[in-house]
């Protein structure tokens, strides 16, 4: 592994003006024979049972293990891994819920020959990732050793049509690192080589890995024709304005010509969304509002008052589109102050799957829910490309070494976090893998916004 992280090194201080290394350099490193990569195990699927969701602990389910270096199959690439980040589904997986993820595994392992390589004993998990192509399997053509990308996560076989459209509608259509093996919280990932993407230029291996999965998740739910086609004008409502997805659903609403209205839970939340620009913003701590009486009983009384703290902010109007991912504990409410006519898009329900609303305010007000999911290729590239391009900008706040990555999940499971936490793979520090200086230069502030904070 020294050999491969040298060359890249080496790469970098090329383009400060020393010998270039090169393709067939790179397409000559020796390939190690197993690598270190984050890990949850088949046979600990129960180890949490009896436990609440709350209690169950990424750190002690999530392993780095030795593990052997799969086989590179056709119109595949295996990447060294600079750098990934923690996404929801990686807390997801570390606590086994809703269901473990072996189950997928085991599903796809069914469909062929090659497939098989990711029914394991073992999960090597991760979403993201930023780093270098080391090999490419036969028919990649767009792709070659020693290009930088970062990769998206949608994994598709496209052997139906009815993915031909919308690539998010293919039946065989997975999220790599969650419902494949081989994942991006390594030192090595192997990814089909139409999820990658050329990496920003301007930006570090662990900013480079922050925005993939959220950033296009919220691309889809939010601007996409396949999502809630925002518009200059429109009153979005956001929910976790701060976090890891609705920090990008922020920068989208203010560089679209739309009105966020920012849902967080603490002032230092409620700065960090004044620093990207928003003016209407909620601290639903601070202002106390309790959506359920209890378990099981909603309070309209609570949704009518967020409803019309929603109105002083925006002029008397409602909001246009409601960006969901808490789910269950938010839902009814969301529903209930969209305007008629409105969009509730809506995505993880990360408080819970089960959602309740009053479907009077949904029917009778003409109201519209849309479910999204991650994005299709166009969505992702279309999300990449306004990052290189310096429009919207990376959220990352803190960086984990890779065995420290049960303690990152488990601050993303506690919400200790804000924006992404990043977690270096092959890279030995933060700062690397930056080739235009000018253009970061250009836009500093707005890259360390999550870190200032």
């Amino acid at each position: 592994m020294k050999e491969i992280l040298d060359a890249i090194q080496s790469q970098s201080a090329s383009n400060s003006g020393s010998a270039a290394v090169t393709a067939a350099d790179f397409a000559a490193l020796p390939i190690p024979e197993s690598y270190r990569a984050v890990t949850v195990h088949k046979d600990e699927t129960e180890m949490f049972a009896g436990l609440s969701t709350r209690d169950k602990d990424p750190r002690k389910s999530l392993h780095v293990d030795d593990v052997p270096v799969p086989e590179l199959g056709p119109g595949e690439a295996l990447v060294a891994v600079m750098a990934s980040s923690v996404n929801y589904n990686s807390v997801w997986t570390s606590i086994f819920e809703p269901l473990p993820t072996f189950g997928f595994l085991e599903r796809y392992g069914k469909l062929s020959e090659l497939t098989k390589r990711h029914d394991l004993p073992y999960h090597i998990i991760g979403s993201d990732l930023a780093g270098v192509v080391l090999r490419t399997g036969p028919g990649v053509n767009a792709w070659r050793p020693g290009d930088e990308v970062v990769a998206h996560c949608l994994s598709v076989e496209l052997e139906s049509s009815d993915g031909h459209n919308d690539t998010m509608l293919d039946p065989e259509q997975r999220i790599w690192g969650f419902e494949t093996n081989f994942g991006g919280l390594a030192e090595l990932a192997l990814v089909k080589s139409n999820q990658l993407m050329p990496k920003p230029a301007h930006l570090s291996w662990e900013e480079a890995a922050a925005p993939g999965l959220v950033n296009s998740t919220a691309y889809r739910q939010l601007v996409s024709r396949n999502g809630a086609d925002m518009k200059q004008g429109d009153n979005v409502l956001i929910w976790g304005a701060s976090g890891g997805l609705g920090s990008y659903a922020t920068q989208f609403a203010l560089a679209g010509g739309a009105n966020p209205i920012c849902v967080v839970s603490s002032p230092q939340k409620a700065e960090i969304c004044r620093s990207m620009g928003a003016e209407a913003i909620i601290d639903r701590n601070a202002e106390d509002y309790k959506f359920w009486k209890d378990e099981h009983t909603q309070d309209p009384k609570e949704w009518k008052r967020f409803g019309k703290r929603i109105r002083e902010l925006t002029g008397g109007e409602d909001i246009d589109i409601v960006f969901e991912h808490p789910g269950r504990e938010t839902f009814g409410a969301s529903v209930y102050v969209t305007r008629k006519g409105g969009t509730i898009t809506t995505c993880a329900s990360t408080s819970g799957y089960m959602h309740e609303y009053d479907n009077r305010y949904l029917w009778m007000s003409l109201k519209r829910i849309i479910g999204s999911h991650f994005a299709n290729y166009r969505e992702a590239w279309e999300a990449n490309r306004l990052i290189a391009k310096g429009k919207i900008h990376p959220t990352l706040s803190k960086t984990y070494t890779l065995e420290e990555t049960g303690q990152a999940a488990y601050d993303v499971h506690r919400n200790l976090h804000q924006g992404k936490v990043g977690v270096l793979c092959l890279a030995p520090e933060e700062g690397l893998g930056v080739r235009d200086h000018e253009m970061r230069a250009k836009h500093i502030d707005a890259i360390n916004r999550f870190r200032n904070i």
